[in-house]
């Protein structure tokens, strides 16, 4: 190889690896979570896709649970592996509650920034204001979308600042 070949190539890899170390130091986005229902029979929705498994389905046009209705998100080991474990606000648990009830055997989807990534078949009454929901994503990036959810919600929890006047 030539020596501009060479330095090429090695500016390249400094320039690259550069750029891995700045994205490292950037503090993590905050997500915003929505939790859409599936359509009934008869009904025109939204098509979405999981992304992993492709699954396809409708659901309704408005989210039925929105970000200000989380109080906690979480990782959770049950005996299937790890998931998503979303606790909601009170109002938004009896929402929840009511919803598993009258939405029996739909499926409850989770969209982040936009990107379906879960759904959960309300296939029991979900009284305790928490769901477990499996997402599509590595395991490696569960860490990261728990704490992405974590912060959307620390942002909404925080109070707006008011001028003083003087």
């Amino acid at each position: 190889m030539n020596r501009i070949g060479t330095a090429a190539l090695l500016g390249t890899g400094l320039l690259l690896g550069g750029c891995a170390v700045e994205q490292a130091r950037l503090p993590e986005a905050a997500s915003v979570a929505r939790f859409y229902l599936e359509i009934g029979p008869g009904e025109t929705g939204t098509p979405v896709a999981l992304p992993v498994s492709g699954v396809a389905l409708a659901v309704e046009p408005a989210p039925v649970l929105i970000e200000s209705d989380l109080a906690a998100v979480s990782r959770a080991r049950v005996d299937l592996g790890e998931c998503l474990a979303v606790r909601f606000r009170p109002a938004a648990a009896a929402d929840l509650l009511r919803l598993s009830t009258a939405a029996r055997n739909r499926r409850l989807v989770l969209v982040v920034d936009g990107a379906p990534l879960g759904a959960r078949r309300l296939d029991a009454t979900l009284a305790t204001g928490e769901l477990l929901m499996f997402v599509e994503v590595p395991s490696t990036e569960l860490p990261v979308l728990v704490r992405r959810l974590q912060s959307g919600i620390a942002r909404l929890k925080k109070p707006a600042s008011v001028p003083v006047r003087a």
